[in-house]
């Protein structure tokens, strides 16, 4: 989340996170990009040992993921762009919407059709690999929406220059949403060291010093809360 690469070095927020709860225990942490519609698999088959980048919990990752105390709020926003005057849910009839593969939004989209399903073109989304891909065609009008995290929809439309030129409705109708590091069921040790850690970034005051570095001093994504889906 709220991810990129400088210099050929992975930055964002999530990577700020995990190397200040690592730098805790002396512990050094690498960062590996994945296909994010393998990253359970990825994480049981041992290629990395934790999912760390804006992972929402879910009654059916929890059958095979194991979640860490919640860092972060969440919400799912349909982004548009203004010209189009698409302003709620109601406003994507026959319209083209985008969404990742493996996402919450989509996983949102199927369990409320009502929502957004059942008005979308052909009642079924856009897939695509990475959100850049999908903003390339709601630019070029090939999809009239995005449906996303509002973490990474405000950080990454802060950082276009056309940032006004864009919509974002927060969709009430879904539930709230949260961001967990995801962990092997077995892996105790660690589960505990990452609690322990984030609990300490947040009474320390550090969580909040990186939620306003990366998402502003008005932001409203502090975590944790008591809740997951």
């Amino acid at each position: 989340m709220a991810s990129g690469k400088k210099s050929g070095r992975l930055v964002g927020y999530d990577v700020d996170l995990a190397r200040a709860v690592f730098k805790q225990y002396g512990i050094k942490v690498d960062f590996q990009t994945i296909d994010w519609s393998m990253k359970e698999n990825e994480l049981r088959n041992g290629t990395i040992d934790a999912i760390w980048n804006g992972y929402s919990p879910t009654a059916e990752r929890a059958q095979k993921v194991a979640f860490s105390r919640q860092y972060l709020q969440n919400a799912q926003i349909l982004v548009t762009k203004k010209a189009d005057h698409i302003n709620s849910p109601a406003e994507m009839q026959g319209k083209v919407l985008g969404l990742q593969t493996g996402s919450v939004a989509a996983t949102d989209l199927d369990q409320y059709p009502h929502v957004l399903k059942d008005r979308i073109k052909n009642h079924q989304p856009v897939l695509y690999d990475t959100y850049p891909s999908a903003f390339i065609d709601l630019n070029a009008g090939r999809i009239q929406g995005i449906l996303l995290d509002q973490t990474y929809a405000d950080y990454y439309i802060s950082k276009l220059k056309d940032k006004n030129d864009y919509q974002k409705t927060v969709i009430n109708q879904f539930p709230k949403d949260s961001s967990v590091v995801g962990l092997r069921k077995g892996d105790r040790t660690l589960l505990k060291k990452i609690n322990a850690g984030l609990a300490h970034l947040q009474k320390t005051g550090e969580l909040q010093r990186l939620n306003e570095k990366w998402f502003g001093k008005k932001s409203n994504y502090l975590g944790p809360v008591n809740h997951w889906r």
